[in-house]
């Protein structure tokens, strides 16, 4: 296994990264880095292990094998001696609150104000002030165009406008990367774009970003890199212009033909 590089260097880290379900192995070696205040798409056909290694960046999945750091840290586990031990369950979510992740179901609370759904994460996870933390939300949410929203519950608002909460619920937390699971796939065509924007955004304003994608259109225009995974491995990775316009592998070539 490569040593890690210093702490500095890298945002996220993924090293023989192996994860299985039983007797399928979903990922089969990954190796994977970020540097801080880039944005990283990854595509790939439905099945490829795309979304469980965005989910084993922040230990929603655990590892079989391999190790994963964030901002320098291994995530899910400390190392005594020369051994790993799995954090508690309490260190694992004060760990997972510098990691932001949006799911593609949104996953707000439904008995909650658009407010205290994002509010609710700094204050009980990262023990911060409500005085502190709500003008800071407040701006997030005209940030991501949904002030007019604060005192609404989830149900009143279009799957586009919920998305934009979940992005402003994920940034709250003052993360160090935030994780995009197919950001727009559970969104109404027309809708798409509003999402794409706000994440336009928080690429130009430096923010490090790993985000899951079928939008290959979207992936070209946004990404530092892109990594095509597909089998549990990653077939290629590079710039936009070496993976989406100029693939080398034959995969990586089927794959586009079939989505552009």
């Amino acid at each position: 296994m490569t040593e890690p590089v210093e702490k500095s260097q890298y945002a996220v880290e993924v090293r023989g990264v192996r994860k299985s379900y039983g007797p399928l192995e979903v990922l089969k070696g990954i190796d994977l880095v970020v540097r801080p205040g880039e944005v990283t798409a990854i595509i790939g056909p439905s099945g490829s292990g795309k979304s469980t290694l965005l989910r084993v960046l922040n230990h929603l999945e655990k590892v079989d094998h391999g190790i994963v750091r964030v901002d320098g840290d291994l995530v899910g586990y400390k190392r005594k001696g020369n051994k790993l031990h799995e954090l508690s369950n309490k260190e694992i979510l004060q760990q997972r609150s510098r990691i932001g992740f949006v799911f593609q179901n949104f996953n707000l609370f439904p008995h909650l104000t658009v407010l205290e759904n994002v509010i609710e994460a700094p204050i009980s996870a990262q023990r911060r002030k409500r005085s502190d933390v709500e003008p800071e939300v407040l701006a997030l949410l005209e940030r991501v165009g949904v002030a007019d929203k604060a005192h609404d519950y989830p149900r009143r608002l279009s799957g586009g406008q919920q998305q934009r909460v979940a992005i402003a619920r994920a940034l709250a937390l003052r993360p160090k990367v935030i994780l995009f699971d197919e950001p727009t796939s559970a969104l109404d065509p027309e809708l798409v774009g509003e999402v794409l924007e706000v994440i336009r955004g928080l690429a130009r304003d430096g923010a490090t970003l790993v985000i899951v994608t079928h939008e290959v259109g979207f992936a070209r225009e946004i990404a530092d890199t892109v990594v095509f995974m597909d089998g549990g491995v990653i077939v290629e990775q590079g710039t936009p212009s070496e993976i989406i316009d100029s693939p080398r592998e034959e995969r990586t070539k089927a794959f586009l033909a079939h989505v552009l």
